[in-house]
């Protein structure tokens, strides 16, 4: 009886063991099926923005109404921004396509910059419009490439994880028709920047990165390993894999996984070692904290690798996870480049996720003017239906990519919320924003 009872417990065990493998497996191939999908659709949408690209760019070319040109800029700097989030998306953080997002950022700058200028007034210089022919036959060559490169892809069923996966750990992929298609692709970009380089038109207005809030000392990859463990409480047998960005990074990175009943990802700079991003992937369980026990767990976070003068711009939860946004504050001015969005499971209070690229990037101390304008006159500006609730100065980037001094309100019309910025200067609404329950979403992206 005893020696029954021990094999039904035993099987039992046996049948238990193998159903949360069988779960485990599952949950994993779901993952990356649904990054491989994401990667699939971002790499069709790129090729599909850059045909838009190259057709529109030749339509501009053909078009000699002035009424007509400035609407198919903006058509032109809209598609270009697209293709750009497309180029982001896909796995391709190792490998330095610098060139090929720089000439999709230019494209926008430039046709941004002549859409809203008053080309009856100032119609297009004779400069510009060789620039545009340029523009046009690189896009071709672009589009061209991605081309080749999606008909072998779908010809031979080709996965974007292997490619991540070949890039992290440096190997040869079975395939390499996506790498080399993007280093092609970047050769020409490379080429096409030398010939543009005295271009007036096509210098780069992106802000210069002042990398003044990435400080200390050089980590190497053991004191990454070391930081890693510590930090995620991680056991001595666990496998931390370690592989640094390539060359050419702005910012100088080490990629950290690992997998120990949850999947972990971060970016961490090699200079001093501040995590840039960080996303755990875990099941989460019932709530057992309130949204405003997360946000004390965030806080936590900011004050342990001293973020200081951090505001909370804003809370939601979404599911399980409380997802908190603060902006750094100077001189009682809320400044939007410098942000950092944290994530924090509700179940045990864990974070699940960082994003503190923006602010180690972009913070610096500011000299901050004054207003032009006074309060009251910038309120005026605001839509008469909205009711304002919250008024405060922060520094907001433009279009263009600049700094701007400007008021902020907050304010409900319709039973919506809204956050409008008018500019401390000169009065102009630089941008309205109406917010949702899902507003908010955290993306993480290399």
């Amino acid at each position: 009886m005893l020696r029954t009872i021990t094999i039904v417990i035993l099987s039992l065990g046996l049948i238990g063991t193998v159903y949360w493998g069988y779960k485990e497996h599952e949950e994993k191939n779901a993952l990356l099926i649904h990054a491989e999908n994401n990667y699939q659709r971002s790499f069709h949408e790129l090729t599909h923005h850059m045909d838009l690209l190259h057709d529109q760019i030749g339509t501009a070319l053909a078009m000699s109404s002035n009424e007509k040109l400035s609407p198919q800029f903006v058509e032109i700097w809209r598609i270009s921004h697209e293709a750009l989030t497309n180029a982001s998306q896909l796995p391709l953080s190792l490998l330095p396509i610098h060139k090929t997002q720089e000439f999709l950022s230019k494209i926008g700058d430039f046709t941004y910059k002549t859409a809203i200028r008053n080309l009856d007034d100032d119609p297009l210089k004779d400069e510009e419009i060789e620039t545009l022919e340029k523009l046009y036959e690189q896009a071709a060559n672009i589009k061209d490439e991605l081309r080749k490169m999606q008909h072998k892809v779908l010809a031979d069923n080709l996965r974007w994880m292997d490619v991540e996966l070949a890039l992290a750990t440096q190997d040869e992929p079975m395939d390499s028709t996506i790498i080399d298609g993007f280093t092609t692709v970047e050769n020409q970009m490379n080429q096409f920047t030398m010939e543009m380089e005295g271009s007036k038109f096509l210098q780069a207005t992106d802000k210069p990165y002042r990398f003044e809030a990435v400080t200390g000392k050089e980590k190497s990859e053991e004191d990454i390993r070391d930081f890693t463990k510590q930090f995620f409480d991680i056991p001595d047998e666990v496998n931390i894999d370690i592989s640094s960005s390539g060359d050419g990074a702005d910012l100088p990175f080490y990629s950290v996984f690992y997998e120990d009943g949850k999947r972990v990802y971060m970016d961490i700079t090699k200079k001093g070692g501040h995590p840039l991003y960080i996303l755990v992937d875990r099941p989460i369980e019932e709530t057992k904290l309130s949204l405003n026990d997360g946000l004390i767990k965030a806080e936590k976070y900011l004050q342990r690798f001293g973020y200081e003068d951090m505001v909370l711009l804003q809370s939601q939860q979404f599911d399980e996870e409380g997802v908190y946004k603060f902006l750094h504050v100077q001189d009682d001015v809320r400044i939007y480049p410098d942000a950092i969005t944290v994530k924090v499971a509700l179940d045990n209070g864990d974070i699940t996720g960082i994003n503190a690229k923006e602010y180690l990037l972009n913070h610096h101390k500011r000299n901050i003017a004054k207003p032009k304008i006074k309060l009251e006159e910038a309120k005026s500006k605001v839509n008469k239906n909205i009711k304002i609730h919250e008024e405060h100065l922060a520094i907001i980037e433009n279009d263009v990519n600049e700094e701007v001094l400007v008021y902020e309100f907050l304010g409900e019309m319709n039973d919506e919320t809204y956050r409008i910025f008018i500019n401390a200067e000169n009065g102009k609404e630089e941008k309205v924003e109406k917010l949702t329950n899902t507003e908010m979403n955290f993306d993480i992206q290399i």
